[in-house]
């Protein structure tokens, strides 16, 4: 299972991406956040509500130096089919990370062996590719991309401003912690 501040499971796979279907690596990305978002499968109830709001959330995203990758068991060809015929998706200009033999998802503990799909599952990978946080919960709760962004600024301030952490619910502006001492001031 993958671990807080390891250095995430590198993998390399087909994506369909800016209309084409091409291979990509997590290398590929060093240097750069990457949010691996893990999802059952196409064609489904609340996986579309999660990547269009994605979608909808991507240009804040990449202001924060942040790639996307979603990623599930489909193949690169049905994300093709999904994204070609569901006005949600179209919105999507992330890659969407094909992984049909589930071991992408067997390297991040979301794969589930009886259905040959993922569980719920982001994970934050800072630019030097060490994990710094994770979710996974059941794929009947659908994700908040607000609540993602959050975690994403708070583990680029951590990363920014060494010896201070962030206290909970904190957003940017507001007071953070240096262990041992007090609140520190507004940054």
């Amino acid at each position: 299972m993958v671990e807080i501040n390891e250095k995430a499971p590198e993998f390399t796979a087909e994506v369909y991406h800016e209309d084409k279907i091409k291979k990509v690596s997590l290398k590929d990305y060093k240097g750069k956040w990457v949010v691996l978002f893990f999802y059952p499968a196409d064609f489904t109830f609340i996986c579309p509500t999660e990547l269009g709001e994605l979608a909808d959330r991507y240009n804040e995203l990449k202001k924060l130096r942040v790639e996307v990758l979603s990623v599930s068991t489909d193949t690169a060809f049905v994300h093709k089919a999904w994204h070609d015929n569901s006005e949600t998706i179209k919105k999507v200009k992330f890659p969407m990370v094909a992984d049909p033999t589930g071991q992408i998802c067997k390297d991040y503990g979301t794969y589930i062996n009886s259905e040959g799909l993922s569980l719920r599952g982001t994970f934050i990978i800072d630019p030097d590719r060490v994990l710094k946080a994770y979710e996974i919960h059941d794929n009947s709760i659908g994700r908040s991309a607000d609540e993602l962004i959050r975690k994403i600024q708070a583990a680029q301030f951590v990363r920014e401003h060494g010896g201070e952490v962030c206290p909970a619910s904190w957003k940017p502006g507001a007071k953070t912690l240096k262990p041992g001492l007090n609140l520190v001031g507004k940054i």
